[in-house]
């Protein structure tokens, strides 16, 4: 009997394929970078070619490296980067253009379009979200009107649509070759097109946004088999088990099945959930409602996000495009050298500001700067604006849910990063646990495909898995705790307002 389950993780920057053993631990994994595009100020693109041969390449590794086969795996589970678009022809397997990344801005004056005399809440009611260049539909939507062809071979039935994790699914399946069409509820309630009450594509918005529905993919639950591995692919006749958008899959890793518990992932971007149960919230204070997950039958559990656009990739951009250190961890060493930021705060509204204020008119600043300032206080700076930022979307979440949350769980890479994790439960002011297994997004993918199967027994053997392996106290004076949001809130004000008529978004 299979003793392994599978999961393909495949992220912003790079994808990876991590086995798991019945205990939720990790026997071996594989990973690889693509190419970040970015052909002009805003645009932001990747080579879907490129990822799934990177995936299959990270699958190759992480078999190798456990002394593996496909016989030993149970089920294979995928997460995915959510909003990022991919539109190919489904006879020749080949995309029209690179993948459009949730990070990208071009779509904001068809956004602005579409929301017309509504505004950016014409569809939110029935969708959950906000209209913003953050989301799938209004992406394919540029792509129909921008790439040579693409509208008459979509209106002609030849185009499908997918997120990253239908582009992967219906290559691991068979490709041009029978591949599997389908897509999962987390991810489809990110594309601006699902109804959040039916779990089903809403014709009308579709209409609006120009996208035939003969693209779309089949919206199905997070768990059950979708299909099996290809016969001559790397993983023959493996149960393909599991799909959750990747913050959802972290909050199912985190066994927040709670109603009240909730998660921040700490990534390319910031991402808070809280589980708010069978029932949908609509956010008054700029946060999404999105589906959390739906376990087969079972009905959907639905969550209050709070997405936040630029947290790990500050720390890229200052190695990268600053070349202020080599490797990322050495952010933490800089940042240590200084007691405080020195007055200096970090704004990396770099995609505009996400949550809780929605304002693609913003753009990423530097403020407080005086001679005094060092590149050690810039580094504490980047770290900090993660903090502040998820603080914010902290207070709005509290302030929807309409009780404050006891304790925040924490993932991801920069959750190996002390200072900040300190300083992240002394602006929150509640205790921040790191877990033992800080792979929860794949572990997520994994537990949702292997449940699938009944290689695990539901949420409770998730929650059995689950232990904490450090934790950190708030310890900062309330008064310098305030102090130091006051000048953030005050730094963020400064960034908004700088695209207008004469600076193209």
């Amino acid at each position: 009997m299979p003793e392994y389950v599978l999961s393909i993780d495949q992220g912003t920057t790079s994808s990876r394929a991590i086995v798991f053993d019945r205990s939720a631990r990790v026997v071996a994994s594989g990973q690889l970078e693509h190419d970040q595009v970015f052909p002009r100020a805003g645009w932001v693109e990747h080579d879907p070619l490129q990822i799934w041969n990177n995936v299959r390449e990270a699958v190759g590794i992480a078999l190798t490296r456990a002394n593996l086969t496909a016989d030993d795996l149970a089920a294979v589970g995928i997460t995915n980067q959510r909003e990022t678009t991919v539109v190919w022809n489904r006879h020749t397997g080949i995309p029209v253009t690179n993948a459009i990344v949730w990070q990208d801005t071009r779509t904001q004056k068809l956004v602005d379009e579409l929301g017309g005399s509504a505004g950016s809440d014409r569809y939110k009611e029935v969708v959950g979200l906000p209209l913003a260049t953050y989301f799938a539909g209004p992406k394919v939507r540029w792509i129909l009107d921008n790439i040579d062809g693409a509208r008459e071979a979509a209106d002609n039935g030849d185009l499908y649509f997918g997120t990253i994790d239908t582009w992967l699914l219906w290559n691991l399946t068979g490709g041009t070759a029978g591949g599997i069409h389908v897509t999962d509820v987390t991810n489809a309630s990110r594309t601006m097109l699902m109804d959040l009450d039916t779990l089903q594509w809403r014709d009308d918005i579709a209409a609006d946004m120009g996208i035939p529905l003969s693209m779309l993919p089949e919206i199905r639950s997070s768990s059950e088999v979708y299909g099996k591995g290809r016969a001559h692919g790397m993983l023959p006749g493996v149960p393909i088990a599991g799909i959750l958008g990747d913050q959802q899959a972290a909050t199912f890793g985190q066994a927040c099945f709670s109603e009240g518990m909730a998660k921040n992932t700490y990534g390319t971007g910031n991402f808070l959930l809280l589980n708010t149960g069978a029932k949908r919230v609509t956010s008054k204070n700029g946060l999404l409602t999105t589906v959390c997950y739906k376990i087969g039958d079972a009905a959907p559990v639905y969550a209050l996000e709070g997405s936040i656009a630029v947290t790990g990739s500050l720390v890229q951009w200052l190695r990268d495009n600053l070349g202020m250190f080599t490797d990322a961890p050495d952010i933490e060493k800089l940042a240590r050298r200084v007691d405080d930021n020195g007055g200096a705060y970090f704004v990396p509204a770099f995609s505009g500001l996400f949550a809780p204020y929605w304002r693609p008119d913003a753009r990423g600043a530097l403020l407080g700067l005086t001679r005094y300032v060092t590149k050690n206080h810039i580094a504490r700076a980047a770290l900090e604006a993660t903090a502040f930022q998820t603080r914010e979307v902290m207070d709005a979440m509290n302030a929807d849910a309409g009780v404050d949350l006891a304790e925040l769980r924490v993932d991801g890479g920069m959750v190996a990063n002390e200072l900040l994790m300190q300083f992240q439960a002394d602006q929150l002011g509640v205790d921040v646990i790191r877990p033992k297994v800080t792979e929860t997004t794949a572990l997520g993918a994994a537990f949702a495909a292997g449940i699938a199967v009944g290689f695990w027994n539901g949420e409770q053997d998730v929650t059995d898995n689950w232990s904490e392996d450090k934790r950190w106290s708030p310890s900062m004076p309330a008064l310098e705790r305030d102090q130091l949001y006051r000048n953030w809130k005050k730094a963020v004000t400064k960034t908004m307002g700088w695209v207008d008529g004469d600076v193209e978004i």
